[in-house]
């Protein structure tokens, strides 16, 4: 697939290659860590306060269901965020697109720090709640996307992966600060000054996030790749329609190929919270820790795992990536159940170790699925589609097969089952490849 070399555009953007190159990087993954904190700050309230706060009329197991499908809700809406952005995306350009879509992100945050409970004005609270995550959801179906394309347009041929991996970083550095957040206000405030106005702090200081956010990507140029395209005056009218006309099939494949990173992270991030301090009932700061702990080591992980998708290929190391989520599944909540704090936290660290060989080459491996005029959108959906596939539903589902069989075992076999199938979707997104 055409990129353009970045070394010209990187001369012209002012200030020496390597300057520009940490400005390009620092704005595709600030901006990405900002949109995951935002999402997941939403991720851990609905496992520790939500279900109170929002959902107070009904039993702890019903609330918590809830709060989930409100987490869950927003990816549907991010698979209309990734057409909406995408098209303007592959229309006006990454960047200006990129600055709305954190712009609606922080917002929708900030309004729902704000947003009175259910005891202030009963059922509007909840109905409020679900539009604010349908908000969040559409802002991150168009960052994720234009961020990679942000990092992987400008980056040499060379090393794709390793730009594009930078961009992933934004999911674990968002999870760690969101939980950080969330650790810092239950351990200073008492559990029900938290409970009262203390789970708020984390969504109001998310403007301040954006703001920087939003001035660092000011600093950018848009991207050579797209700067050639829009000169050759190749843009298409409607991307998504073009999109589907011509690699219908490669959305598809590629979505599959991804559905078990979603799975694999909530599994750990937001289904494991719950799990430890509902079932399990270990203390919320150690699990909230053990999170942190996993999602630090998941941080430098990535960068190498996309480093080595430049030497060995894509697909090898997502693939070995897929291998290891099958094989730690059980040895997971084995550790969780029978190994106490060490245990459970091996079984995070581990778990996190796979998905960064699954997540840190994925991104650059979809993006150069498409053209330029189409990549945006193509990239976006293939992304948004995996979410809703593997990351919906998976800590609804967890959480009811925990309950229905009493034994974590169910939610291993939904893991593996996950990864077995975008294993195979992998491999025949590799033979469709040949005849495209």
């Amino acid at each position: 697939m055409p990129f353009p070399s970045a070394d010209k555009a990187l001369s012209d953007a002012g200030s020496g290659p390597s300057r520009s190159l940490i400005r390009i990087m620092l704005a595709s993954v600030i901006g990405t860590t900002i949109e995951w904190y935002d999402l997941f700050i939403f991720a851990t309230a609905s496992a520790l306060v939500f279900n109170k706060v929002f959902f107070p009329s009904v039993d702890p197991l019903t609330g918590t269901l809830l709060a989930f499908s409100t987490f869950a809700s927003a990816y549907l809406s991010r698979m209309v965020g990734a057409a909406l952005f995408g098209h303007f995306g592959d229309r006006l350009g990454r960047k200006s697109t990129l600055m709305i879509s954190l712009s609606l992100m922080g917002l929708a945050t900030f309004c729902i720090g704000l947003l009175p409970t259910y005891a202030e004005i009963g059922i509007w609270s909840p109905i409020l709640l679900v539009v604010l995550r349908l908000l969040q959801g559409l802002a991150l179906g168009g960052e994720w996307g234009g961020a990679v394309l942000l990092a992987v347009e400008y980056a040499p041929q060379d090393r794709r992966g390793l730009y594009g991996s930078w961009v992933q970083i934004g999911v674990p550095a968002g999870t760690f600060i969101a939980n950080a957040a969330f650790l810092v206000m239950s351990s200073v405030l008492s559990p029900e000054t938290f409970l009262a106005w203390g789970w708020r702090i984390p969504f109001l200081v998310s403007v301040i996030l954006v703001a920087i956010g939003l001035y660092i990507r000011l600093t950018v140029m848009e991207t050579p790749a797209f700067r050639q395209h829009a000169r050759q005056a190749q843009s298409h009218r409607i991307p998504l329609t073009d999109l589907f006309q011509t690699r219908w099939a490669t959305v598809l494949l590629g979505g599959f190929a991804t559905l078990s990173i979603g799975s694999t992270f909530n599994l750990i991030a937001v289904f494991g919270l719950s799990y430890g301090t509902q079932t399990l009932k270990l203390p919320k700061q150690e699990v909230l820790t053990m999170i942190l702990i996993a999602c630090a080591i998941c941080v430098p992980l990535l960068p190498l795992f996309g480093r080595l998708s430049d030497r060995i290929g894509r697909k090898t190391v997502i693939m070995a990536g897929i291998i290891a989520e099958i094989l730690f599944a059980f040895p997971m909540f084995w550790l969780m159940d029978k190994g106490g704090t060490f245990g459970a936290l091996l079984g995070f660290v581990l778990m996190m170790t796979a998905f960064a060989a699954n997540f840190g080459p994925i991104a650059t491996f979809l993006a150069e699925l498409f053209d330029t005029g189409v990549r945006y959108t193509g990239l976006s959906i293939c992304y948004m589609l995996a979410g809703v596939l593997g990351s919906a539903l998976t800590p609804v589902i967890t959480a009811w097969l925990v309950a229905a069989t009493g034994n974590a075992a169910s939610v291993a076999w939904y893991m593996m089952g996950a990864s077995a199938l975008s294993a195979i979707t992998l491999l025949m997104l590799s033979r469709h490849q040949k005849t495209l």
